[in-house]
């Protein structure tokens, strides 16, 4: 379960998107179908758009504003409306929204179909990379998400495997218009010197020393694991050399050196 290309998990994102959630903390916008039902009144039930002025046109009260209104919110003022009105007392309103318009996220970097999306629906991040056509072979495992709730800007990153791991679900946060997920290029380190196969490998996470001496190939015959070298860019962003141990964590872009024995 290494990447979310793999079939499997595409296949686990494609069948996420045919889940149904609730609209939680959505605003209400132009454009978005909603169904709206009062209990005991059948007659009353109706499904529209809410209008470019930002209201629903709703039998004997007229035009109700509902934009930037949640779900909930909406069927309140609804009802108060049918209260006020004098036509129902103490209406019970429902109102769900059945598809959205007008509301976009951004997902950018390492997926397949980069791009902004319509959100129909109530989306969660599942949802939302399965329209992009799911994460490149050469993309990281983590999801940086760009968010604005409340007026403030968020940041958050999320391990894109934990989400189908016991209890992973609650990370598939739901996401918002404006939002921007961002899926960077997978981490990357570098081998060479007496070793079978040198080149440029994934870093996998918490990988050792010794790890990526056998993602190498293993040393050659003229190989040692002694005097193993780090080649690691500092914070300052010069290269530093530094004597390695096998079970030393490597950090992304290093480059592991290996020497030729003197023996």
């Amino acid at each position: 379960m290494r990447k979310l290309l793999t079939p499997f998990l595409l296949v686990l994102l494609l069948g996420l998107t045919s889940l149904v959630h609730a609209a939680g903390d959505y605003g209400l916008a132009t454009g978005d179908l909603v169904r709206i039902n009062v209990y005991n009144h059948p007659d009353l039930n109706t499904e529209t758009r809410i209008t470019e002025g930002g209201a629903v046109r709703f039998p004997l009260v007229g035009e109700v504003m509902v934009s930037g209104a949640t779900a909930d919110e909406a069927a309140r003022r609804i009802a108060k409306a049918l209260e006020q009105g004098g036509f129902i007392r103490n209406p019970q309103v429902n109102l769900v929204v059945m598809e959205f318009r007008g509301q976009e996220v951004s997902v950018l970097g390492q997926v397949n179909r980069p791009g902004r999306f319509p959100l129909q629906k109530a989306s969660r991040i599942t949802d939302v990379l399965a329209m992009a056509g799911g994460v490149t072979p050469t993309g990281a495992d983590t999801l940086v998400l760009i968010s604005e709730r409340g007026g403030k800007a968020q940041r958050q990153e999320i391990d894109l495997n934990a989400l189908f791991r016991e209890g992973g679900m609650n990370l598939n946060v739901q996401v918002a218009n404006g939002d921007i997920l961002y899926v960077s290029r997978e981490p990357r380190f570098y081998i060479y010197g007496e070793v079978q196969r040198p080149g440029t490998f994934r870093l996998e996470k918490n990988m050792s020393v010794v790890q990526a001496l056998s993602v190498g190939g293993g040393l050659t015959q003229r190989g040692t694991q002694k005097g193993l070298r780090i080649l690691r860019r500092s914070a300052e962003g010069r290269m530093e050399e530094l004597q390695a141990g096998l079970a030393d964590l490597l950090q992304p872009d290093d480059v592991v050196f290996v020497r030729e024995s003197l023996f």
